[in-house]
């Protein structure tokens, strides 16, 4: 299911705050506790790990259409993708070449990642970015969180802090291929007797570029509060659904030359030969979160914080199989016929429990951060057939359930964190994290065999590291650490049926055979920033042992199946630069360059006789040495200028800014083997937005005095480029004529396209 958990992204409101009388005093009990919660995944600015801060205001300032992804797009060694061609609908981001299963995503510390298949779908959220404060990127292993093993890089965000006062916010977006957002906040502010109440709620509808991209996306929250001195205990509903169009295949490069719009999903012919296309070719997802937390603050120095969640999900996804046999449904073949069209659905139903525990303490010279995590996941997947054009609309199709099997997933996760200050000027950091995970698997996959697997794998994860700051301004630091990451369900599912397959026909030897990845990440960095100017530089080495990666090898079945590769690695080093010389006029930019090997790689295709006959004959087998990562550019940079041509002013003009960037994304390979023919050319990408805030007058009769109408206009694609930013690949060889054939899905990106957004906050 590819949209199903990233509603989970608001199943963490925890509470930061305390009461106090005065205003300043609320504030500065909000700050304490938000942080002592945040911290348990969130690194401080002694930490040594590489990261970037994305605030609210920035966040405020982004393109309505933007899932999170694509607002982090100008992060450093970030690259973001949006399946549909926009920002809305299925999106995914890469960090130093790392994918969505290799980033570790919290919210207030709860960790959002699918325990199955270690993914975080951001497609359920598309206004996250205005309900939440603030964005914590690391890169690299980073500090140790909750959850799915950061393995690249980790998301750490943190939802908007209760205030001592009531306010509220609309905010309505238009825009190109029929989009239109909306969102609206309230919250009641801190009562006197300490109770508290926010809600929230947004939708999201877009036709999307190619066809079949549309998306309807719904979420809302209620939390209902309660606060003293030293208390705080929250309760948080959460909803979200989403209805999209499935766009996952992309078009071949004859397609994109020809229509660049085009999207084969739920194509078919009739009897006559003519195109249809079935109009529920669909993604469908709902989930409810119940979140409970309590936060305490026994001294100043000394907090404890507990989270309970429960997250219950439901989705499916639809298709029109057009002229599949009936066994492959495990259904017997009807007089006269052995295949026909079929419409299917494929669905998940789960449950997802957590509990997080943490305990901190602050002083002058050390903080010092202990935690527990225990969560489980119970998830079923089902497959079922709605209808057969054969069969017609009065079999009874409800009868007869195609697959179901369960996979239970159970993780206990412990962590101990310090900082030490010496002298003022050197912090020393030790990171020391434990995390056992529980795999069972049972029940029949969709052609009926058995998936019965257990796993268990116990990690060990320490990191260590110096951070010196020589002057308020300026900072060094180095951190090595080592992480371990557990493979995928998925992984582990592919290997059974491959096996399965191979001794059905005679084949021994084959089994699964698939072992957790293993990382060392070592990180050196320089920190500069001033009032006007700031700068950061740092050397990464990520080195990999028994990396998961797709291979291109197949079962026999077609499905791609990942391997461990012995020897790999990231290296590369990463610059940033802003600067003010002008109250008017801000400028800065970032660029990674890096290398992304395999030192010995063997890549397998099915091997068929001829081109005519295509009788199977195993695979083919092809070795490379010191070949590139797919998907890893060894350039990504960003360029960015704002103008504030009335910074100066004392009135709301003071407020107006354009603001122009680019992104530069290096070419990459789509499969392993470093072969320019089978990769995305490097692309160059520049938005432009202008905004302006009025702030609206008391006098009006109607509104406070802090009531603010701001409008934005959002230009994506500016230079109007024709651009593919992703892609997948398959290939098969022919002995008798030695050449290869291929199939490959890319997709295109939209040209220039427009969004206006106008918001009210009171």
């Amino acid at each position: 299911m590819r949209g199903f958990l990233f509603v989970a992204a608001l199943s963490a409101l925890i509470p930061f705050s305390a009461a106090a009388v005065e205003k300043e005093a609320a504030d500065e009990k909000v700050e304490r506790l938000d942080s002592a919660v945040v911290s348990s995944s969130r690194a401080g600015k002694d930490t040594p790990v590489t990261f970037t801060m994305v605030g609210k205001d920035e966040l405020r300032r982004s393109n309505p259409l933007n899932s999170l992804p694509m607002n982090l797009a100008l992060q450093p060694s970030v690259v973001s993708v949006n399946e549909g061609g926009t920002g809305l609908g299925y999106s995914k981001m890469s960090v130093r070449g790392s994918k969505g299963s290799q980033v570790n995503v919290t919210l207030n510390g709860i960790t959002l990642n699918d325990a199955e298949s270690q993914e975080v779908f951001w497609v359920n959220i598309p206004a996250l970015s205005s309900m939440i404060s603030s964005v914590q990127l690391q890169r690299g292993l980073g500090t140790s969180a909750n959850g799915a093993g950061a393995f690249g890089a980790s998301i750490n965000m943190s939802t908007a802090s209760v205030g001592p006062d009531p306010h509220a916010s609309a905010e309505l977006s238009l825009g190109s291929y029929g989009t239109f957002v909306s969102t609206f906040t309230a919250a009641s502010g801190l009562t006197k007797s300490g109770l508290y109440f926010n809600a929230a709620y947004s939708r999201g509808l877009t036709d999307g570029y190619i066809r079949n991209a549309f998306a309807d996306v719904h979420s809302a929250m209620a939390v209902l509060g309660w606060m003293d001195e030293r208390n705080s205990l929250r309760l948080t509903w959460l909803m979200g659904s989403q209805k999209t169009g499935i766009t996952w295949e992309g078009i071949s490069p004859e397609q994109y030359e020809s229509d660049r719009r085009y999207n084969p999903a739920g194509e078919y012919h009739d009897s006559f030969g003519n195109v249809h296309y079935y109009d529920n070719e669909t993604d469908n997802y709902a989930q409810h979160h119940l979140q409970l937390n309590y936060t305490r603050s026994f001294t100043d120095r000394l907090t404890w914080s507990t989270t309970f969640n429960y997250t219950r999900g439901d989705g499916y996804y639809e298709n029109y199989k057009a002229g599949k046999s009936f066994s492959k449904y495990l259904m017997p073949d009807p007089p006269g016929y052995d295949e026909g069209d079929f419409i299917t659905r494929e669905a998940l139903a789960n449950d997802y429990f957590v509990l997080n525990t943490d305990l901190r303490y602050v002083s002058d010279y050390m903080k010092v951060t202990a935690g527990v995590n225990l969560s489980r996941y119970d998830g079923d997947h089902i497959g079922s057939v709605l209808w057969s054009n054969v069969l017609g609309d009065d079999f009874d199709y409800g009868s007869h359930e195609w697959y179901l099997n369960r996979g239970l997933k159970q993780e206990a996760n412990a962590f101990v964190r310090g900082e030490f200050l010496f002298a003022d000027r050197l912090t020393a950091f030790a990171d020391l994290q434990y995390r056992g995970v529980w795999l069972d698997m049972s029940g029949p996959e969709d052609d009926g065999v058995l998936l019965d697997h257990s796993d268990n794998w116990q990690f060990f994860n320490p990191r260590a590291g110096l951070s010196f700051r020589w002057a308020p301004s300026s900072r060094v630091y180095a951190s090595a650490a080592l992480g371990h990451r557990e493979p995928g369900r998925s992984d582990i599912k592919e290997l059974i049926l491959d096996a399965n397959k191979a001794a059905s026909a005679g084949v021994s030897g084959r089994g699964v055979d698939i072992r957790p990845e293993k990382m060392v990440d070592i990180e050196v960095g320089y920190e500069y920033m001033s009032e006007k100017l700031s700068l950061a530089a740092n050397i990464y080495l990520m080195e990999y042992w028994d990396m998961l990666l797709e291979t291109g090898k197949l079962t026999d079945v077609g499905y791609a199946i990942k391997e461990n590769v012995p020897r790999s690695w990231r290296r590369g080093i990463e610059l940033a630069a802003s600067w003010k010389p002008l109250a008017w006029l801000q400028v800065g930019g970032n660029m990674t360059l890096s290398t992304n090997k395999i030192k010995s790689y063997t890549a397998y295709y099915e091997m068929y006789d001829n081109m005519n006959d295509w009788n199977y004959l195993g695979q083919h087998q092809v070795s490379f040495e010191n070949t590139d990562i797919l998907m890893s550019p060894s350039v990504v940079g960003m360029a960015n200028v704002t103008f504030r041509p009335f910074a100066s002013s004392s009135g709301s003009w003071n407020s107006a800014y354009l603001s122009l960037n680019g992104k530069y994304v290096g070419r990459q390979y789509y499969d392993n083997t470093s072969s320019d023919e089978r990769s995305i050319p490097a692309y160059f990408v520049a938005d432009l937005s202008a905004g302006y805030e009025l702030p609206l007058k008391k006098s009006l009769g109607f509104v406070q005095d802090d009531t603010v109408l701001a409008f934005s206009f959002h230009v994506n694609n500016l230079f109007n480029r024709m651009y593919f930013a992703d892609a997948w690949l398959w290939r098969a060889y022919f002995q008798h004529e030695d050449s290869f054939y291929a199939e490959t899905g890319i997709y295109p990106q939209a040209p220039v396209n427009f969004m206006f957004k106008a918001s009210l906050r009171f």
